[in-house]
C-alpha cells in the first residue's frame, strides 16, 4: 500500500467537495436525522463554501492518497481561520477524515502527523481540535496520539445543538 500526502489546490476544488460531503456522510449519518445530515451537508460542504475555504490563506487542506485514490483529508487552520479564538500560538485540525474503506490503516496518524509538522514549522506551542462528545473511536485516537480534553463547545448539526469535545496537545 503506498500512501502519499499533497497539499489541496483551487483545482482540486471539487474532489474536495466530494470527499468532504462523503467522508462526513459516512461518519455520521447513522447517529443523526436524515433532515438534520442535509441541512449540515447543504450548508458546510456545498461548493461556494468549500471554495471559499479553500481559497483562505489561513486554512491548508490536505489529501491523503492509496495507491493514487484519494482516501481521506485533513484541514487545518491558524490565525483568524480557527472556529474558537485560540490565539496566535495556536493551530486547529478542523477536519481529518478518512473513507471507511481505508480506515484502520494508520492513515489518521499520518495526516495527524501532518498537522503537527505544520505546527512546528509555524513554531506554534497547541495543537488543538473538536470532537464530538459521542465519537469515541475518535476520542480514544486522539488520547493515544497525546491530545487531552481541555474544553468544550456547541456544534449544530442542522437545527440540533451537539457538544464537542475541544482536545489540546501542547508543544514544549
Amino acid at each position: 500500500m503506498t500512501t502519499t500526502i499533497k497539499k489541496c489546490t483551487h483545482e482540486d476544488l471539487y474532489e474536495l467537495q466530494e470527499i468532504s460531503y462523503e467522508t462526513f456522510n459516512e461518519t455520521f449519518k447513522d447517529q443523526n436525522s436524515a433532515e438534520n445530515m442535509l441541512a449540515y451537508l447543504d450548508k458546510a460542504f456545498n461548493v461556494k463554501q468549500v471554495e471559499k475555504e479553500l481559497a483562505n490563506s489561513s486554512s491548508q487542506f490536505f489529501f491523503v492518497y492509496v495507491n493514487k485514490e484519494v482516501a481521506g483529508y485533513l484541514k487545518v487552520n491558524t490565525k483568524d481561520s480557527q472556529s474558537e479564538d485560540m490565539g496566535e500560538e495556536s493551530l486547529e485540525i478542523e477536519r481529518i477524515y478518512i473513507k471507511n474503506k481505508f480506515q484502520k490503516h494508520g492513515l489518521g496518524k499520518d495526516l495527524l502527523n501532518k498537522a503537527i509538522e505544520i505546527a512546528t514549522e509555524c513554531n506554534k506551542k497547541k495543537i488543538w481540535l473538536g470532537v464530538w462528545e459521542k465519537n469515541e473511536n475518535a476520542i480514544a485516537f486522539y488520547k493515544k496520539m497525546g491530545f487531552v480534553q481541555t474544553g468544550a463547545h456547541s456544534f449544530y448539526m442542522g437545527d440540533e445543538e451537539q457538544i464537542d469535545f475541544i482536545m489540546t496537545k501542547t508543544f514544549i
